[in-house]
């Protein structure tokens, strides 16, 4: 469901009504009459769904974890906040960029149209940006040749499956972050799909290697094991992205995770 697109109807509709009222209907009502039912429903809420699309528009927009992929960092479950701006100003719907704020950065947690299937909405962590050269193999990540500091720390549990998993601190330029991997995992990608560009990558039993193109770039899940993300569907087009996730604002299952965000 485009709950964009549905907002964006509703507010043309109400919208539409409210004004073709303001300009003829209201002058020929006399003082004392009543507001039709039609008429007082999109005057009402017109005002309330004009904030809510510009908000969601420009400023920031709600979404919620469906899977684990970027465990330990968001749960299935949690209700994130993005920043709509960070990443520039795009037309509503058409997501086209008309004012430049800023770009991607390594470490940032991006949430992005699937380039599969731009109706869905994706999250994965930047690891690439374009141009760069990335190399994750034997499950060691590299970037332009160089590897990537990381230190193991206590193994984590995920307390739904009864399991541990190793984890690490991952730090990309500066930015530190947990990921898990699985130690019976193999190194190699399991499986891929035909994407564009996919010309860049070298898959081998060790891994993979990847130039990223212009205007593109290389996600990855913090759940490195558990994650379909660039490793096999390919790049993310700047097109493609919505903005960067930055807060963690309810969790029905555990209200501790309010707030927290790495």
């Amino acid at each position: 469901m485009n709950f964009a697109l549905i907002l964006f109807v509703l507010l043309v509709i109400t919208g539409a009504f409210a004004l073709a009222d303001a300009v003829y209907f209201r002058k020929r009502r006399g003082k004392d009459d009543k507001e039709p039912w039609w008429i007082e429903y999109p005057n009402s809420f017109f005002p309330v769904i004009l904030i809510v699309f510009l908000l969601r528009s420009f400023l920031v927009e709600p979404f919620k974890i469906p899977t684990g992929s970027m465990v330990p960092t968001l749960l299935v479950g949690d209700f994130i906040l993005v920043n709509k701006f960070a990443y520039g100003i795009r037309i509503p719907l058409l997501n086209k960029k008309i004012i430049d704020i800023g770009e991607p950065h390594r470490g940032d947690v991006m949430v992005f149209r699937f380039p599969d299937d731009p109706s869905v909405d994706y999250i994965k962590r930047v690891v690439g940006l374009p141009g760069d050269r990335i190399t994750y193999e034997n499950k060691r990540l590299s970037i332009n040749g160089v590897p990537q500091p990381r230190k193991q720390v206590a193994d984590y549990l995920n307390r739904e499956r009864i399991h541990y998993s190793a984890q690490y601190l991952e730090t990309l330029d500066g930015v530190e972050h947990n990921i898990l991997q699985e130690t019976d995992a193999p190194p190699t990608v399991p499986f891929t799909k035909t994407f564009p560009f996919k010309e860049n990558c070298n898959y081998n039993a060790e891994g993979v290697a990847c130039t990223v193109p212009p205007a593109h770039y290389f996600v990855m899940g913090d759940n490195r094991d558990n994650s379909a993300d660039s490793r096999v569907w390919g790049f993310v087009p700047d097109e493609n992205i919505v903005g960067k996730a930055f807060f963690i604002w309810f969790n029905f299952n555990d209200l501790r995770r309010i707030g927290k965000f790495q």
